[in-house]
C-alpha cells in the first residue's frame, strides 16, 4: 500500500463535488484526513456520514478511531461499542476498540478483543503489536515478543518501540536500543519511542544521551508525568538537584501515587538535607512498593539523620534480607551502627 493520502484526498474531494451526500465518500475521506493529522475537519465530514446513516458500522469504526487518538476515550468506545453489534467480525473495529482499552488500562477487555481480531485476521500487524503490547502491560513477557508484528511489518515504528520497550523488561538493552534507534530514524518525533530510547540509555548509565532523548520527548508530549520522572532521575544522577527536584515536583502533581516518582523526589529532599520531607514522600513510596530495596535504604538513612536509629535499622535490617549483597544498603547500615557504637 502506498499511503498516498494527499493524492487520495484530490480524488475524495471531487467524487464529494459530484456527490455531497455519499457515506462511503465521507467516511473514507473522514479516515483520510484523520491519517493525515487534521482531525478537525476529519470528524467534520464522519459526523454528517452519521447523520445520513446512523447505522453505519464503517462510519462508527472510523469515527471511534479518530476520537481515540484525540484522547475521547469515552466516545471512541461509544461508537466503536455501536459498530461492534452491528458487524461482530470486523477485524479492524475489534482492534481499535482494543487499543482504546489498552489506554483506558482495561488490559483484559483489550485482550479480548484482540484475540478475537488475530482469528479473524491473522496476519494483521497492527493487531500483533496492539496484542503484545497489551500482554506487556500484563507481564507477559514471553507472550508479547511471541506476537511478531515486526515479520508482518519491519518498517512500523510503534512495533518496533514496543518490541523494544519489552526487551526492556528482558534487560536485552542492546536489543532494545537497536529496535528504538530504527523506529527513531522512521518517526523521529514520536514521544513514546524517545522516552523509550531515552530509560534504555539511562539503564545503560549514558545519562546525557538519555537526557537529550527525554528533553525532545518533553517536547512533543510536554507534561507527561513518566518522562518527567524519568528525566527528574537523570538529573538527579547528573547532580542537578535543582532541575531534578522541578521534575519530580511537576511529575507528582499529575500522578500523586506513582511510587518511582516519590521515591526519586524523596531521595532528592535527602540530598537537600530537608529530611523531613524525605521521610514524608518515602513513607508514601514504601506503602505503594513495600519490599523495594532503595526505599527501605534511602529511608533508613533519613530515619538516622533525624535520629530514629531504632526505626533506620528496621528499614536497612529489611533492606538487607531482601537484598545481602548491595554495598549502599551496607554502607547506610554500617554507618548508622557507627552512631550506635557497634563497631
Amino acid at each position: 500500500m502506498l499511503k498516498d493520502y494527499e493524492g487520495a484526498l484530490e480524488d475524495l474531494d471531487k467524487a464529494h463535488v459530484f456527490d455531497p451526500n455519499n457515506v462511503s465518500t465521507l467516511t473514507i475521506r473522514g479516515h483520510v484526513k484523520g491519517a493525515l493529522e487534521d482531525y478537525k475537519r476529519a470528524m467534520e465530514d464522519l459526523d454528517k456520514a452519521h447523520v445520513l446513516d446512523p447505522n453505519n458500522a464503517f462510519t462508527l469504526t472510523t469515527c471511534g478511531n479518530v476520537k481515540r487518538v484525540l484522547k475521547d476515550y469515552e466516545g471512541a468506545l461509544e461508537d466503536l461499542d455501536k459498530a461492534h453489534v452491528l458487524d461482530p467480525n470486523d477485524a479492524f473495529t475489534l482492534t481499535t476498540r482494543g487499543m482504546v482499552k489498552k489506554k483506558v488500562e482495561d488490559y483484559e477487555g483489550a485482550l479480548e478483543d484482540l484475540d478475537k481480531a488475530h482469528v479473524i485476521d491473522p496476519n494483521g500487524a497492527m493487531t500483533l503489536t496492539t496484542r503484545g503490547d497489551v500482554k506487556g502491560a500484563l507481564k507477559d513477557y514471553e507472550g508479547a515478543l511471541e506476537d511478531k508484528a515486526h515479520v508482518l511489518d519491519p518498517n512500523n515504528a510503534f512495533t518496533l518501540t514496543t518490541r523494544g520497550d519489552i526487551k526492556k523488561v528482558f534487560k536485552d538493552y542492546e536489543g532494545a536500543l537497536e529496535d528504538l534507534d530504527k523506529a527513531h530514524v522512521l518517526d523521529p518525533n514520536n514521544a513514546f519511542t524517545l522516552t523509550t530510547r531515552g530509560d534504555v540509555k539511562r539503564l545503560l548509565k549514558d545519562y546525557e544521551g538519555a537526557l537529550e532523548d527525554f528533553d525532545k520527548a518533553d517536547v512533543f508530549d510536554p507534561n507527561h508525568a513518566f518522562i518527567l520522572t524519568l528525566r527528574g532521575d537523570v538529573k538527579r544522577v547528573l547532580k542537578d538537584y535543582e532541575g531534578a527536584l522541578e521534575d519530580l515536583d511537576k511529575a507528582h502533581v499529575l500522578d500523586p501515587n506513582d511510587a518511582f516518582t516519590l521515591t526519586t523526589r524523596g531521595d532528592v529532599k535527602r540530598v537537600f538535607k530537608d529530611y523531613q520531607g524525605a521521610l514524608e514522600d518515602l513513607d508514601k513510596a514504601h506503602v505503594l512498593d513495600p519490599n523495594n530495596v532503595f526505599i527501605l535504604t534511602i529511608r533508613g538513612d533519613a530515619k538516622g539523620a533525624l535520629k530514629d536509629y531504632k526505626g533506620a535499622l528496621e528499614d536497612l535490617d529489611k533492606a538487607h534480607v531482601l537484598d545481602p549483597n548491595t554495598a549502599f544498603t551496607l554502607t547506610i547500615g554500617g554507618d548508622v551502627k557507627r552512631v550506635f557504637k557497634d563497631y
